[in-house]
């Protein structure tokens, strides 16, 4: 890689981890005049699936209709969108938008241990280390007094954790059993097409659909933003795995959650205690951690 490579490489990082982490703002705007999680996701993943199919057409590269690629897209589609999404859309509405940006950056610490039982990496000291660096920052979250602004957001931390735990197994899958030779971009098309088939029942029966009729103000123009975000930075980053190599591209996890807190800061007027600044330095360190050295994709960097 040339040094203008580099700074190419890393002027896209920036922009990808930059808009990453603005879907979690966005999404604390979209569920405060009370949208239900499945409504949100209907719309999220027929929105997704809307674009990524002209961006398939105009790649030429469709959905194989097989059935072990239609299987692989469903058991995405609910394990990388449906439950963690429905669990993330209802913990967003009583947390902080910055705190949720620090538990979902638990996910390469969560996939370890999950990596170890299933066999697809070995143990290693310093990524144990990392592992109990996010554990002691999740510690300081929950602990302190003063840590969360209200005592009684304690009990959606749980919750919370659903999403990257979910995350974690859902990179751990593909890493143990591959997408069925499908590309990234198809993955993320036939999973955000088959979750829409999912969702829309789920929100017709439980009265949460969102009619597309309008009227339209803060919260539909988040789902929207988020939505189309989520695909433009997605689609970079499987582009920057390509050209920089895993390693070099998984560090937007960094970025990702420094710029969810920040656009949190910026767009919601949040605040934080010392506490969580500190659980925030603990949690990134954990990142960095138990990060793979070698320059291959492996589970904790390879969600879909």
């Amino acid at each position: 890689m040339t040094p203008r490579e580099g700074l190419f490489f890393t002027a896209i990082l920036i922009v990808v981890g930059a808009g990453w982490g603005m879907t979690q703002p966005l999404s604390k705007i979209a569920v405060s005049t009370g949208h239900g999680h499945f409504g949100l996701i209907f719309w999220q993943l027929a929105i997704g699936a809307a674009i990524l199919a002209v961006v398939s057409l105009v790649r030429g590269k469709g959905l194989p209709m097989r059935r072990d690629a239609l299987v692989l897209c469903a058991i995405i589609a609910l394990i990388g969108t449906v439950i963690p999404n429905s669990t993330s859309y209802q913990a967003i509405r009583h947390l902080p938008s910055g705190v949720m940006s620090i538990l979902l950056s638990l996910i390469p610490m969560i996939a370890f241990p999950m990596s170890l039982l299933m066999g697809t990496e070995r143990f290693s000291p310093r990524r144990l280390l990392g592992l109990l660096a996010g554990l002691a920052g999740v510690l300081l979250l929950v602990v302190p007094e003063a840590s969360l602004p209200d005592r009684d957001m304690l009990i959606w931390i749980p919750l919370a954790l659903v999403a990257p735990c979910f995350y974690a197994f859902e990179g751990n899958f593909v890493a143990r059993w591959g997408t069925a030779g499908l590309d990234a971009v198809r993955v993320l098309f036939g999973a955000s097409l088959i979750g829409a088939v999912i969702a829309l029942p789920l929100a017709l029966g439980s009265g949460q659909f969102i009619s597309p009729l309008g009227p339209y103000g803060a919260p539909e123009w988040a789902l929207i933003a988020s939505s189309l975000i989520h695909v433009v930075v997605y689609s970079s980053y499987v582009w920057l795995v390509g050209r920089a190599g895993p390693v070099f591209a998984v560090q937007v996890s960094y970025l990702v959650t420094g710029f969810g807190v920040l656009w949190a800061m910026v767009m919601l007027g949040e605040s934080y205690s010392p506490y969580i600044w500190a659980a925030l330095g603990l949690v990134l360190a954990g990142v960095a951690l138990v990060q793979p050295r070698r320059n291959r994709p492996v589970a904790p960097g390879a969600t879909i």
